[in-house]
């Protein structure tokens, strides 16, 4: 069984800065990409950044030079430090990874860390 947790949500200022966690556990052999996305109240869920497993990070567009995705393999943790929130950063922040099972790959989703943005 494999878990992602998430954690580091809550409630900042406008201006201000969090970093979410998410850390892997359980049984399988590596992890592929590791992402984040989020989701809005009556939204689609949507990408904000993408790191494989040597380091490739790839970013929405718009939130470039804000958000940082990094991980550590040692680990099995995919971070997001996120700095200059907007009102329109709040969403359920959810952790993704593609899992290495051996006899094949699966992705797994976390439980969804809440961030709000107060202006």
């Amino acid at each position: 069984q494999v878990q992602l947790v998430e954690s580091g949500g809550g409630l900042v200022q406008t201006g201000g800065s969090l970093r979410l966690s998410c850390a892997a556990s359980g049984s399988f052999y590596s992890i592929n990409n590791m992402g984040w996305y989020r989701q809005a109240p009556g939204k689609q869920r949507e990408l904000v950044a993408v790191i494989t497993s040597g380091g490739t990070t790839n970013y929405v567009e718009s939130l470039k030079g804000r958000f940082t995705i990094s991980r550590d393999n040692a680990k099995n943790t995919v971070y997001l430090q996120m700095n200059s929130l907007k009102p329109e950063d709040t969403a359920v922040y959810y952790c993704n990874a593609n899992f290495n099972l051996g006899w094949s790959t699966h992705a797994y989703w976390g439980q969804g860390t809440q961030v709000t943005v107060s202006s």
